[in-house]
């Protein structure tokens, strides 16, 4: 999995029994080489380039995602033959889900990680659920929902990525289990920290704290339409970026110190996350949280002020580190796959039905 932070390529070891039981068995996060960090930046933050220039970027991913593997499968002492699958989300560049021609576009070739690894590889996720109308994302609920789903009251999981997004999980079967993209996790606050501390994020929080959230600032971005669309929707870096923020920032007349402006996105976040959990699972105890925002400890100190009648916590409570959640989705995501099970909630993205999601590679190993 490699996600809207861009903080690197997670690559996590799982097995899952004929029922579907999920082990955790091992996971390791493989940062991007700085060339290529730069260009996936580029691409995502300016979405325009020369298609010998993107041809290459997928082929580098893939091999990157490719060499990944077998380092993790070495340092376990696995081979190829161990491996039924792989699943890979690759990176996204591109979300556009709404209009007469929807698509959500990932890169990380596939055929060069199936080569490389030797292992039958499943990609390319999102485009089928958006072929049966749905908005590709999140697809991660699903997973929440068979792996947490036997909880005895109802529940939230919270991914804080670059964008965030809940799984709203009730206690009754009887219930549908419904999710959505709440909007910015952590693009913005990492956007802000690397332009003014120069560091890819704010450690624990500790700058934001420092500041203090503006009101009305914050009473601007609230006012971004998306808040306020109905579900199911999804969002991406194509909406909050620094244009977007720099666009609100030109809104507001007074003159706020940077440690400032930070604290109020990370209010942002948080109130975003909150207020969607009150409208639309008030009854939830516990919310549980996963994705880089868990090291936030102010991020999660103002979420859990926000919900003081609910206990905030991460999915360690659930016996998944927060670090590994999204990984572990997708190598569950690639088990349904290759079980010609479909892998998409139709509550949750929208699609017409459900559908067996992502193309498969095989390793022409037999």
């Amino acid at each position: 999995m490699s996600g809207t932070s861009l903080d690197g390529v997670d690559i996590a070891i799982t097995t899952f029994d004929s029922s579907g039981t999920f082990q955790f068995i091992s996971a390791q996060t493989f940062p991007f080489p700085e060339p290529l960090h730069r260009s996936l930046q580029s691409l995502i933050t300016e979405p325009q380039c020369r298609l010998q220039e993107l041809g290459e970027v997928d082929i580098a991913l893939g091999q990157l995602i490719g060499k990944s593997i077998n380092r993790l499968l070495a340092s376990q002492q696995l081979s190829k033959n161990d491996i039924v699958a792989v699943g890979s989300h690759g990176q996204t560049l591109f979300h556009s889900p709404n209009g007469d021609r929807p698509f959500s576009l990932q890169i990380g070739n596939a055929n060069v990680i199936a080569e490389i690894t030797g292992i039958t590889t499943v990609a390319d996720f999102r485009q089928r659920d958006i072929a049966a109308g749905g908005q590709g994302a999140p697809l991660v609920p699903a997973f929440h929902q068979a792996l947490f789903g036997n909880l005895k009251q109802d529940s939230v999981i919270v991914n804080i990525g670059g964008i965030s997004n809940i799984t709203l999980l009730p206690a009754s079967p009887s219930e549908a289990v419904t999710g959505f993209d709440t909007g910015p996790g952590n693009v913005l606050l990492d956007y802000w920290t690397t332009l003014h501390l120069n560091k890819a994020y704010d450690e624990s929080g500790q700058w934001a704290q420092s500041g203090q959230s503006n009101e009305k600032l914050l009473s601007i971005f609230l006012n971004e339409p998306y808040f306020k669309q109905d579900i199911p929707k999804s969002t991406g870096r194509e909406l909050f970026n620094k244009s977007w923020l720099n666009n609100n920032l030109s809104k507001f007349s007074q003159e706020l110190a940077p440690a400032d402006v930070q604290a109020t996105l990370v209010e942002l976040t948080a109130l975003s996350i909150a207020e969607d959990i009150e409208a639309y699972k008030k009854s939830a105890r516990n919310v549980f949280i996963c994705g880089g925002g868990a090291h936030n400890d102010y991020l999660l100190h103002r979420l859990q002020s926000l919900l003081d009648n609910k206990k905030v916590s991460t999915t360690e409570d659930l016996a998944l580190h927060p670090d590994w959640v999204e990984a572990c989705a997708f190598a569950w995501l690639a088990y349904r796959t290759m079980n010609q099970q479909a892998g998409n909630l139709t509550a949750v993205t929208g699609a017409k039905h459900p559908v067996i999601l992502g193309a498969v590679y095989s390793s022409n190993s037999g």
